[in-house]
């Protein structure tokens, strides 16, 4: 007889300013995951202020009380997907320890709402030939591949990715 499926993690999500404790160790924690990865620490620019109203939008998700994972957004001027109103989705990372439980792909499905629910009308991101596991997440959950941008627009590593959000106005 075969055992039951295990019950599917579920991320509790908090926003948090990027300056927060837990946020803090995430974000080291994904820059570390850099360094292995790349060889050095992600340069782009970030400025916390990106991540506050009305500007953007910062998460930590928990399990059981631990800081597991994050997913940000912030409006970005950059054009894609004929939408007029985006953001661009940063420090989406989920520690090793819980990984391949579908915690990214529901940290990403709380970005996509809190942002439509905020007038964003598609979001975009940037993640690099490295990170296949990302790549995967964000095609199979409806990103299409669109035009560099950004701090790493020209990196032969680099991959960027969008998706329409929202198709109506309030």
């Amino acid at each position: 007889m075969a055992s039951p499926s295990p019950e599917p993690a579920v991320l509790h999500v908090e926003r948090l300013p990027i300056t927060h404790p837990d946020a803090q160790l995430l974000v080291e924690a994904v820059q570390e995951e850099y360094v292995v990865r790349y060889g050095g620490r992600d340069e782009s620019p970030i400025d916390p202020r990106d991540f506050e109203d009305p500007l953007g939008r910062f998460f930590v998700g928990y399990l059981d009380g631990v800081p597991v994972a994050t997913g940000a957004w912030r409006r970005s001027s950059v054009q894609a997907l004929g939408a007029e109103v985006t953001a661009e989705i940063k420090r989406m990372y989920v520690v090793p320890a819980a990984q391949r439980r579908g915690l990214a792909r529901q940290m990403l499905a709380h970005l996509e709402s809190t942002a439509a629910g905020a007038g964003i009308q598609a979001l975009v991101l940037e993640t690099g030939m490295k990170q296949p596991e990302a790549i995967e997440l964000y095609l199979s959950s409806g990103y299409e591949p669109i035009p560099g941008f950004g701090y790493y627009a020209d990196s032969d590593l680099s991959r960027c990715f969008g998706r329409l959000v929202r198709t109506t106005d309030l």
